[in-house]
């Protein structure tokens, strides 16, 4: 019961080491984004090309 208070009480700041753990995972998270959706538009430009042709 006493971390958490503790914890609670803590008002230092992020380190720079968190800080980059954070940017590393939005990194992550928009990668993965962009290449799933790169990959739905490739498959529906191919969908188009083979219904029109």
């Amino acid at each position: 019961m006493n971390t958490v208070k503790k914890f609670l009480k803590d008002e230092s700041g992020l380190e720079l080491s968190e800080y980059a753990v954070a940017a590393a995972l939005v990194v992550a998270a928009l990668v993965t984004a962009f290449s799933n959706l790169g990959s739905a538009i490739k498959a529906k430009i191919d969908t188009l090309r083979t219904n029109i042709g």
